[in-house]
């Protein structure tokens, strides 16, 4: 079985995140990252989107898939930032037709502070968000652990 390269984009707000929260969830294999629970696979690639409208989305994958990436990870600040990216839809879209990568929205589970706010204010109320948050939703318990 060959190795599952990953990448991941981060929301330029978080330009000077370390990461913890999505490595963390990678190497135990929680939130969107459960995907690889048995199998072969590695973080290659972490970069910022560039800040708005995305521009480092435009020149980013085409390194990453020189590189041997093959799934590439929204992060989950994208999901719960206020607001939250407004153009994921599009870089999904773009990176699958021009790179014919795999697109994953979001990389650790969402943090319960965020779970509650963003509930109080219907941001993922539609069809859309709901798909977004999907793989990050996880148990109370685990949100937890990532406040």
């Amino acid at each position: 079985m060959k190795k599952i390269k990953i990448g991941i984009i981060i929301c330029n707000r978080y330009q000077n995140c370390a990461g913890g929260k999505c490595f963390r969830s990678f190497s135990n294999r929680e939130g969107a990252f459960e995907i690889y629970k048995n199998k072969d696979a590695e973080i290659a690639a972490y970069t910022t989107c560039g800040g708005c409208p995305g521009g480092n989305v435009e020149y980013a994958p085409d390194e990453m898939k020189k590189n041997g990436v093959t799934h590439v990870h929204f992060a989950t600040g994208l999901i719960v930032g206020y607001p939250p990216c407004p153009n994921m839809k599009y870089f999904e879209k773009y990176l699958t037709e021009k790179y014919s990568m795999t697109v994953i929205y979001g990389t650790h589970p969402i943090p319960q502070k965020y779970f509650i706010t963003h509930s109080k204010l219907k941001t993922w109320n539609t069809d859309f968000m709901k798909k977004v948050i999907q793989n990050t939703l996880c148990n109370e318990q685990i949100r937890l652990n990532y406040d």
